[in-house]
């Protein structure tokens, strides 16, 4: 692992120590609530930036990483790098900001301010599903350079990625709804039903690549390892289907 560091590019390096300090963030905010106590539940807790920090950090870490198998432009890497890593850091900090004024950070417009930082989250949602989508179209193009199971593992992440950040889109949309409605209760409760769905395909592009990563240590033939990320690939997504469909009922229910 040593090696993705020093033969990383000066972009994918920087991402690494963002996604690092992000995670670093979540774990000290871990401790602020064992210090200070509250509810783990809740859009008003000690969990928001925990949760977020360590998530955005090992999300920023993984496609850094995943970004080195794909084929793209050292210019254009470096501002789908940056943009991402730099969203992330808003994102969190306005999360961990809102957290510790003791008010919710998503669908909260009881202020003026609040309502900027609800509507700023809302833009960073945005702005990340743009970078993502970029990283995602660009693995599917052709690359020699990267072995065949690693595109596979890559490309499938990718494609469950996409279904994650649909699932961001629809809960955002509809809780902005609710909130506009007058029922900003509601809107988290409406959101906790897609989380499920939005999890389990968010992590795949870790999951995945790391297993492809790791069959390379086994001696194992490229065509026989090219078959087991294909068998995990068709695993992951049927436990996937189960959660998207039980999840998409009681969305549409709540």
């Amino acid at each position: 692992m040593r090696a993705f560091w020093t033969s990383g590019r000066k972009a994918e390096r920087a991402a690494y120590a963002v996604g690092a300090a992000l995670m670093l963030s979540g774990l000290l905010h871990l401790v602020v609530f064992a210090v200070d106590g509250g509810p783990w539940t809740g859009p008003v807790s000690w969990r928001k930036p925990v949760t977020f920090g360590l998530s955005f950090g090992l999300t920023l870490v993984t496609i850094a990483w995943v970004s080195s198998f794909v084929r793209l432009g050292d210019r254009a890497r470096n501002v789908v790098l940056g943009v991402f890593a730099a969203d992330c850091v808003v994102e969190v900090a306005l999360i961990t900001l809102q957290a510790w004024r003791k008010v919710p950070s998503h669908f909260n417009e009881e202020t003026a301010f609040d309502t900027v930082v609800t509507r700023m989250l809302a833009a960073g949602g945005g702005i990340l599903v743009v970078t993502l989508v970029t990283l995602a179209v660009a693995s599917f193009r052709r690359n020699p350079e990267t072995a065949p199971s690693m595109r596979l593992a890559v490309r499938v992440g990718f494609a469950a990625l996409l279904f994650a950040l649909a699932s961001g889109a629809a809960m955002i949309a509809r809780g902005v709804t609710k909130v506009e409605s007058g029922d900003q209760q509601a809107a988290y409760h409406i959101v906790a039903a897609l989380k499920p769905a939005h999890f389990v395909t968010m992590h795949a592009i870790l999951v995945l690549p790391l297993l492809a990563w790791l069959l390379t240590f086994t001696g194992l033939a490229e065509a026989r390892r090219v078959r087991g990320v294909a068998l995990a690939s068709a695993a992951y997504w049927i436990v996937a289907a189960v959660v998207i469909v039980v999840s998409a009922i009681r969305f549409a229910t709540a």
